[in-house]
């Protein structure tokens, strides 16, 4: 059985412009950033000599479209490229064409051009706050935008209805840091105790997966007469929003009680598992690697700074950490004078390194986003078309 190829498509309202892709999450590297390659399909009436042209905007957004006429919304363009297609300009870099590209122009015949967009490097990777239930249609974070259009210069008012626009995603990779991972500890003297309450945390590791298990060890080495109920292990979520607002956001994306107990002067050494996923922590505010409709997300990769970036560029910085809170009871007085020792430890949360495969196959599956417009609303819905059936 031969592999199949997906490719995403998406149709201008007025069918006579059409962009298909291979994918729509593109990984950075640190150093470099997969480029994006694709085709676009044109009506040859509707082109009638002009030039066609493709963009790539990354842009940071708060608030609704219908808000802006009275100022409620704030939209920033953090960086634009523009590719004119047709005709190719004499001075513009030939790409050599991917595999895919060349079977969507044997398959699309001599009205289909392809394009090469290359992200430059400092730029953010695709962040969505998530709204509140309240909130629906109110969004604040970073987009990526592909579009396509035909026009005699880029001056020129284009409608909505004669271009056509996909939303990409781009997302992190970081490779796994060999060596020590983060540890920290911590002393704590009690008032009727004459030896200390030791506490020390560590990771294998910094830098970990989406959805893989954590692994958490405790070291306790309580010499008081105190006792501890209860090992607290939580990872916190922290959100600043660099541009427009300022606001910083520290959400719990994990959070779980052991119920082992340490009594007084004893010892206690354990390797605990946790796990933050999206689906267990539904909050307004939690940051997700930018949310694309019908495709599943996840919690915000945490943000990889290069030296000498600035921070402002981004819009949305995101970080994590993991702490380990001891609950100690009150010694004879019970729970009346309990206390919270605790440390915390840096987690870098980051998409494994993905899988590239050749698009060698004869069949191609075209996931198509068709635009309606109903009572003044756009919507999509998917669907599917198999090998060399028209599109």
């Amino acid at each position: 059985m031969a592999n199949i190829s997906k490719v995403f498509k998406k149709t201008s309202s007025s069918g006579k412009l059409s962009i298909y892709l291979g994918k729509r999450d593109f990984v950075d590297y640190v150093d470099m950033v997969e480029p994006i390659d694709g085709v676009i399909l044109v009506d040859p009436d509707y082109l009638k000599g002009r030039k066609m042209f493709v963009t790539l905007t990354c842009a940071f957004r708060y608030g609704r479209d219908d808000l802006d006429v009275i100022g409620l919304t704030f939209h920033k363009d953090l960086y634009v490229q523009t590719q004119q297609v047709v005709p190719a300009e004499p001075n513009s870099l030939q790409v050599p064409l991917t595999i895919l590209q060349e079977r969507l122009l044997h398959k699309l015949g001599d009205n289909a051009y392809p394009f090469t967009l290359q992200m430059v490097a400092n730029l953010p990777c695709s962040v969505t706050l998530q709204p509140g239930p309240k909130d629906a249609g109110k969004a604040c974070g970073v987009d990526y935008e592909v579009k396509s259009f035909c026009a005699e210069n880029l001056e020129e008012k284009i409608s909505k209805k004669d271009s056509v626009r996909l939303v990409v995603r781009k997302v992190q990779f970081a490779a796994l840091e060999p060596g020590p991972g983060p540890c920290a500890q911590t002393i704590h003297r009690f008032l009727l105790s004459a030896q200390p309450l030791q506490l020390q945390a560590w990771m294998e590791r910094e830098v970990h997966y989406h959805g893989e298990p954590i692994s958490v060890s405790v070291s306790i080495n309580n010499c008081t007469n105190k006792v501890i109920k209860k090992i607290k292990i939580s990872v916190d979520q922290i959100t600043d929003v660099v541009l427009y607002s300022l606001d910083k956001y520290t959400k719990t994306v994990f959070i779980q009680e052991f119920t082992e107990t340490v009594a007084a002067n004893s010892s206690f050494s354990q390797s605990f598992a946790v796990t933050p996923l999206l689906a267990n922590c539904q909050k307004q505010g939690l940051a997700l690697d930018g949310k694309l409709r019908h495709e599943d997300t996840n919690l915000a990769s945490s943000t990889i700074l290069r030296p000498g970036m600035n921070k402002e560029l981004l819009g949305i910085l995101v970080s994590y950490k993991v702490r380990v809170n001891l609950m100690v009871s009150g010694g004879i007085l019970g729970d009346l004078i309990a206390s919270d020792v605790g440390v915390e430890l840096p987690l870098i949360l980051i998409h494994p390194k993905p899988c590239h495969e050749a698009a060698s196959s004869d069949d191609i599956v075209i996931e198509e986003f068709t635009q309606q417009e109903q009572g003044g609303a756009h919507s999509e819905k998917a669907l599917a078309v198999e090998g060399d059936e028209e599109s």
